[in-house]
């Protein structure tokens, strides 16, 4: 399937590592102009340089920390100053600490809601004119199963991600006439770096994994390059009747009916 992505510039955001690389890779792979941002130029660069090895393709690599207004600003005016039009947004941002509700104060409160709230809220608005500009565009959002499913300790990221869940619904309602969808990703169990958050601290990690498997009704624990393919198809134009949707990339665990 050509998924007409050859030449549509993409912003992937928290890209160095984990499921924002193998989103980036999957894109680039697919002939995007990949932007990618993340708030280690170094760590950028050595992703930059191993997805064009693998790909054949350029990728720019832009240090960028999305809870910073003015970061973000200057980064979302050199990409569309750089490549002159701005298709796809790809909103990613690590996730806040676990922990029970009584534990967090005000201030961590204020950094989840920075990072993982108004960062997806800012960088929509400030690349909404680039899409509008050019009569379509796809902005996802990567979130978390605790939208759909309880997630023990997981308060502070539950709390902001359903909050983009129903920021993305009006948007998809405004952006519609636009030609721009909006929709979200609602990772389960991935094997990145953030799983051991989820881990029980008294158990061998290994084992701890293992015993979360056997609640997923594949037997197994997803892969980057699995949601990043999800991701593909709907920043690709065959996804251009689906918006305001949450959709759960989780090997069948989720409970949920609806």
């Amino acid at each position: 399937m050509d998924l007409k992505l050859t030449n549509k510039v993409a912003i992937v955001l928290a890209a160095s590592k984990g499921l924002g690389k193998a989103i980036a890779l999957a894109l680039a792979a697919e002939g995007a102009r990949v932007v990618i941002g993340s708030r280690s130029q170094t760590e950028l660069n050595k992703t930059a340089e191993e997805i064009e090895q693998a790909t054949g393709n350029q990728v720019t690599a832009i240090a960028v920390d999305v809870a910073n207004a003015a970061e973000v600003g200057s980064f979302i005016h050199k990409v569309a100053e750089t490549h002159g039009r701005i298709d796809i947004l790809l909103n990613n941002a690590g996730g806040p600490p676990f922990d029970k509700f009584e534990n967090f104060d005000d201030e961590q409160w204020q950094k989840a809601f920075e990072l993982n709230l108004l960062s997806m809220a800012r960088t929509s608005r400030l690349v909404l004119p680039y899409m509008r500009s050019t009569g379509s565009g796809r902005i996802i959002n990567i979130i978390s199963g605790s939208v759909k499913s309880i997630l023990a300790n997981s308060v502070l990221s539950t709390a902001m991600r359903m909050g983009v869940v129903g920021m993305a619904k009006l948007m998809a309602d405004e952006f519609g006439p636009y030609n721009i969808t909006v929709n979200n990703v609602a990772p389960g169990l991935i094997l990145t770096d953030r799983i051991k958050h989820t881990l029980p601290k008294d158990v061998d990690p290994d084992e701890a994994v293992k015993e979360k498997a056997k609640a997923i009704p594949l037997g197994r624990i997803g892969q980057p390059q699995e949601l990043a393919a999800l991701v593909t198809f709907l920043a690709s134009e065959q996804a251009s009747y689906i918006s305001g949707q949450t959709i759960q990339v989780d090997g069948g665990a989720g409970r949920n009916i609806y």
